[in-house]
């Protein structure tokens, strides 16, 4: 069966708030697809758009080529995994999963081999007769999914539904769901604030800010070619250092970084940067590394602000001599016993790093995430 789904110009409105601006997407058969983004920027709205819990303002959305408007949740070919997944507390897990067929008028017999098979799927099998006050939480995650596979959807929407669960559990659950998702060969649409379930499950992201889609690619592009600054400061983490363009060099830009003097990026995929137009380079953590003063190359002048351990690697804090600006810089255990003498606080050190491995995008007005806090400058509105 045909689990593509389409929306076509889609705008959500909640009075004169503008919800969701105009959208247009297609999201593959059998694709697992999420919408990343942090709190308050449309995700949701766009799922209950597909759901039929919301119908949108304009635009329309179709499921298999098949147009939605009018046709209730009960009758769309979906199924909904809530954050707080919605299980009946004091059935069993038989009961749970059942539940749907048993609406739908399936014979006791269909009903139970359905359950018993969906367990078998999701790794709990014996499980049927238990309450659901007897499961651990990430047992529960299963009996939701089994729950909303009874019913055959074509497309199974997930609103965070790992939220709830210790770190470890979490980071288990992704490998699950992408077994189980493969394995039935479902659309699974899937809605987290958390970047590292996106691009560890996703076969494409969609970023979202401010009721708008910054950028759809899948997760190598979306952290390697960032489109826009907003998806290089959200997707992992970023240094940003502000210049202008002097000369454009093929796929690279010298540029001036003020203070910091003259500085070499890679331009950023259709950023359209000429000479004049003032941009960001942003650089990740692990891209930078500790040189000798007199290395050749494009090197920046620091002080170590402070050094965490933080497992496999240090994070160094170094605070640059030119502007003031403090960048980050994530180093291996190998190199960090290298130059373990250089990273005590207040200790001059030199970053380097490779123009190839930087991007370069235009400076522009919209909504920023702070690096400090990973936060998003520009405040959303509860109805996104």
């Amino acid at each position: 069966m045909d689990g593509s789904v389409r929306l076509e110009e889609v705008v959500m409105r909640f009075g004169d708030f503008t919800a969701i601006d105009k959208t247009s997407l297609t999201i593959g058969s059998g694709e697992f697809f999420s919408f990343l983004g942090p709190s308050g920027c449309g995700k949701t709205t766009l799922l209950n758009m597909v759901s039929g819990f919301l119908t949108p303002s304009e635009g329309q959305v179709l499921i298999g080529g098949e147009p939605m408007a009018g046709v209730p949740v009960n009758r769309r070919p979906t199924a909904m995994i809530f954050q707080n997944l919605a299980l009946f507390p004091l059935m069993t897990v038989f009961d749970n999963i059942e539940f749907g067929l048993e609406v739908r008028g399936v014979d006791r017999r269909t009903r139970r081999a359905t359950a018993e098979r969906l367990l078998a799927l999701v790794a709990l099998e014996g499980s049927g007769p238990k309450r659901i006050d007897e499961l651990s939480g990430g047992q529960k995650q299963r009996v939701a999914i089994a729950r909303a596979l009874a019913v055959e959807p074509r497309v199974l929407l997930l609103d965070e539904p790992l939220s709830a669960l210790d770190l470890k559990l979490r980071q288990h659950m992704r490998s699950e769901l992408k077994a189980i998702q493969r394995k039935t060969g479902i659309t699974f649409i899937y809605i987290t604030h958390d970047q590292g379930e996106a691009l560890t499950m996703s076969d494409r992201v969609a970023v979202m800010s401010a009721g708008r889609l910054q950028q759809v690619a899948d997760p190598v592009t979306l952290y390697r070619q960032p489109a826009t600054g907003f998806v290089a400061a959200f997707v992992g983490e970023n240094n940003r250092i502000e210049a202008r363009v002097i000369e454009r060099l093929g796929e690279r830009v010298r540029l001036d970084a003020g203070a910091l003097g003259e500085l070499e990026g890679r331009v950023g995929e259709e950023a359209g940067l000429g000479v004049g137009v003032e941009v960001a380079l942003y650089l990740r953590p692990e891209q930078l590394r500790p040189v000798a003063a007199d290395a050749g190359g494009m090197t920046l002048p620091a002080r170590v602000e402070s050094v965490s351990f933080e497992g496999a690697w240090l994070m160094v804090a170094a605070r640059l001599e030119g502007s003031g600006e403090v960048l980050r810089m994530q180093l291996g255990s190998e190199v960090s016993r290298r130059f373990a003498d250089a990273l005590a606080p207040g200790e001059a050190i030199t970053l380097g790093f490779d123009p190839a491995e930087t991007v370069v995008l235009p400076r522009d007005d919209g909504p920023r995430v702070d690096a400090e806090t990973g936060e998003v400058v520009e405040a959303s509105d509860e109805h996104r």
